[in-house]
């Protein structure tokens, strides 16, 4: 049986190290090909709605300033996460409260 509580398969957090600067840079690549790719799309979206013309500038103006936003957003350093590091908590009773016999050696 394992040690989880109610099936969570959450991993247990054990360091408040940050994520490898490899999954930080392969998230914010991640960020902005999405982000890109949604420009192309709101351009031919925006070009296919041409007879309803402030729907299609509604589009257009959607899809011009996402370069700019993508590049913002691939350049930030992720948000430190408030996650609880699981610490081991010392009891307020650490030592024995009775007396021990004291052998002496003389």
């Amino acid at each position: 049986m394992s040690s989880t509580r109610h099936g969570d398969d959450t991993p247990v957090l054990i360091t408040e190290a940050q994520p490898s600067y490899d999954d930080q840079q392969a998230e914010r690549r991640r960020k902005y090909a999405i982000m890109m790719s949604m420009r192309i799309p709101c351009l031919i979206a925006g070009a296919a709605c041409y007879q309803i013309w402030w729907l299609a500038l509604i589009i257009v103006a959607i899809s011009i300033p996402l370069p700019w936003m993508a590049v913002l957003i691939a350049n930030d350093r992720p948000p430190r996460k408030s996650e609880q590091v699981n610490r081991y908590q010392q009891s307020a009773r650490a030592l024995e409260s009775r007396d021990h016999r004291v052998i002496d050696d003389a």
